[in-house]
């Protein structure tokens, strides 16, 4: 601040005064130019509040009173009547409008983690009610699905007739046919996901409403049971979702998954034994993965087995939980770029992590989060990243994940933000059917099944709809992207793409606002 003097007439003073204060606003201006110019500035707290809102776009069933995004309406209300099941609820995955339970539960599991992580800095930013709202949006359908202990419904609808039809979900026509796992059609995959999204959510509501996190625990150790009990895969089971989510990796890493879940929810030592005892038979420490997904959990699981190892209590544990940790470890530096060169995740020319063609954008996201925990890890246990490459401080990483979630914010060759609705440019023809076709709440006129492919498909014209907080795609291995309503390997987007930048924009939110706490602080020193 400037100091205050005594006024008097003195001419000199006043010019000596005069130049103060413009030193003042100079130092002022050269701190916020150095904001603007060591990283193009983003509104993290925006993003987070859109990221959130795309949750509500994706629900099924009948939407509640304070329903925020409005040209939705009440849908699949008959869900599971042909099957005497009450499968009303939950979200649709993507842009169509089936239910698939795999990824469902992956994405309720992701956001119960950013907020178990996060959930100050969520808080902070206004957006802890909206992000529960979510996540139990998911568990409160996956209670109704799972009728008795060792049945799970798994999916409503299915894709090949869903696919037939371009229709907004209020006006659906296609097939609702329910399908599901139990004793002589198992599947450990499914029912281990969906009790780790139990099992991490009875975590987010422990303390505001333990009666219900109670229950999910309840649910979630029976499917955990049911699941290791008769173990396969549920593809197998369900030859319906093997086109659309087969699981590639199998259950052995959803099983170890879950007991982790449960294990850090009840602390009963069984879980934890599971994961120890099973660590090397079902591949935890033995498989080293470049990605995260609603496929492949096993980077996801050995990051969080690592984290029990600063914890006096799992000492004993330790030589299982250090392989743990060298796999996610191995994880963590393959996205830096720093193990050897066959084993390093590939990279676009401006930098974006490439794993696949198809909806890339998926891995960059779990990423982001995984390297963004790992880094709070680090920093909190003292603690330094060995990689092939060299010692790797928390800073470092955390600046990765930051360099991956900016150029989704739109700090890209592109210019675009892949985020919908966020910043200036973002994509205009999302691959999605109520997004794509004008509003129920506009015009209550029934659209029929391939009237949608006729009248609103081919349009250049961008969505009616916008589907704010969706993550789409993203673009291809050059960093070119094409804003088409066919080109849904770029265009479409899915909720486990969103789920994880929860955690990953509240982070960024807090470091923005610190930075901006600590310049303030230097001008109030000056």
């Amino acid at each position: 601040m400037e100091k205050k003097t005594k006024p008097h007439h003195c001419g000199a003073s006043k010019k000596s005064n005069t130049i103060v204060v413009q030193l003042y606003l100079l130092l002022l201006l050269l701190i916020t130019l150095n904001i603007s110019t060591t990283s193009q500035a983003f509104n993290y707290t925006d993003a987070l509040t859109k990221s959130l809102l795309y949750f509500e776009s994706q629900r099924s069933g009948r939407l509640p009173y304070n329903q925020r995004v409005t040209w939705r309406d009440h849908s699949g209300l008959t869900d599971g009547l042909e099957q005497g099941v009450d499968l009303v609820g939950g979200y649709y995955d993507a842009g169509d409008h089936v239910k698939f339970g795999l990824p469902m539960a992956f994405t309720v599991t992701m956001l119960s983690w950013s907020v178990i992580e996060f959930r100050q800095q969520i808080a902070a930013a206004g957006e802890l009610e909206h992000a529960m709202e979510a996540i139990k949006w998911g568990t409160d359908y996956f209670i109704k699905a799972h009728t008795s202990p060792n049945v799970l419904w798994a999916e409503v609808g299915d894709g090949d007739t869903d696919h037939y039809c371009w229709q907004r979900p209020e006006d659906m026509t296609t097939s609702r046919q329910a399908y599901k796992i139990d004793e002589t059609h198992p599947g450990s995959d499914l029912a281990g996901e969906t009790a780790a999204a139990m099992a991490a959510a009875a975590l987010v509501f422990k303390k505001t409403n333990p009666h219900y996190a109670h229950l999910l625990l309840h649910h979630a150790q029976q499917l955990f049971e049911f699941g290791d009990k008769y173990r396969d895969k549920y593809d197998g089971s369900l030859g319906v979702v093997k086109s659309y989510y087969a699981s590639v990796s199998g259950f052995k890493d959803e099983l170890l998954w879950a007991a982790l879940w449960l294990y850090k929810a009840t602390d009963n030592e069984k879980y934890l034994k599971y994961v120890i005892s099973k660590a090397h038979s079902f591949g935890g420490i033995g498989w080293a993965i470049t990605e995260f997904s609603w496929d492949v959990k096993y980077a996801g699981l050995q990051l969080v087995a690592s984290k029990l190892l600063i914890e006096e209590k799992h000492k004993q544990h330790s030589h299982i939980l250090e392989l743990y940790r060298s796999k996610a470890e191995h994880y963590i530096c393959s996205c830096l770029n720093k193990n050897n060169d066959t084993k390093n995740v590939e990279r676009t020319p401006a930098g974006l992590l490439y794993i696949r063609q198809w909806n890339n954008m998926q891995y960059v996201s779990t990423a982001a989060f995984l390297l963004t925990v790992y880094s709070d890890f680090l920093k909190s246990s003292n603690q330094k990243l060995s990689c092939y490459g060299g010692m790797v401080g928390h800073e470092e990483v955390l600046d990765f994940a930051k360099s991956q979630t900016d150029y989704i914010l739109g700090a890209n060759p592109m210019n675009m933000s892949y985020l919908v609705g966020y910043g200036p440019k973002y994509p205009q023809r999302v691959h999605h059917r109520g997004a794509s076709v004008e509003s129920y709440r506009e015009n209550k006129g029934f659209i029929g099944c391939t009237q949608g492919y006729d009248n609103w498909y081919g349009r250049d014209e961008p969505n009616p709809n916008v589907l704010v907080g969706a993550l789409v795609g993203g673009p291809d291995c050059q960093d070119n992207f094409v804003d088409q309503r066919d080109n849904y390997m770029q265009t479409e987007a899915c909720t486990y793409n969103t789920a994880p930048l929860v955690g990953v924009f509240a982070k960024f939110s807090e470091v923005e606002v610190q930075k901006m706490d600590q310049n303030m602080g230097l001008v109030a020193s000056y």
